[in-house]
């Protein structure tokens, strides 16, 4: 019955990291495809509206 369990976890293990690593692999080539020249426009968005903002948290140098 033992065995049963962690052949069960493998695979389950198996299914989630072969998920999870395909939606990152696709995502990054429909990017590099079907992006444009506005592949970047929301971090480019975000990072223009973060400029100025205080730094939170962390070790102070």
């Amino acid at each position: 019955m033992i065995e049963y369990f962690i052949d069960f976890t493998i695979v389950a293990i198996l299914v989630i990291g072969i998920t999870a690593v395909m939606g990152v692999l696709t995502n990054g080539i429909g990017e590099k495809l079907f992006g444009g020249k506005k592949g970047t426009e929301s971090f480019d968005k975000s990072a223009s509206m973060q400029a100025g903002w205080k730094s939170v948290g962390g070790k102070k140098k």
